[in-house]
């Protein structure tokens, strides 16, 4: 019976969308528009997005290949596939 009272609350927990919704996570809404297409067209090659970095310059969206390799996107949309950054 204590089983069952878990199981419902996991269950009464859980989120689903209705429908078609795209669900966005936190870190896709804090991108540009033009960084959004950019980084939808990197998620085709299969890169993921990983992280946004503000800096008085603007944003930049880190996004990483499933070996590591990184790539940057300027709030501008512009995309650089060789950054000189280090991920940790």
């Amino acid at each position: 019976m204590e089983n069952k009272i878990k199981r419902h609350n996991l269950i009464e927990r859980r989120h689903y969308n209705a429908g078609n919704e795209l669900e966005l996570d936190d870190d896709w809404t804090k991108l540009t528009l033009a960084q959004r297409f950019s980084a939808q067209s990197l998620t085709k090659y299969g890169y993921e997005l990983r992280f946004t970095r503000f800096t008085s310059k603007g944003s930049t969206a880190v996004l990483v290949l499933k070996n590591g390799t990184p790539a940057t996107i300027s709030a501008d949309g512009n995309i650089n596939t060789t950054p000189d950054i280090q991920i940790r």
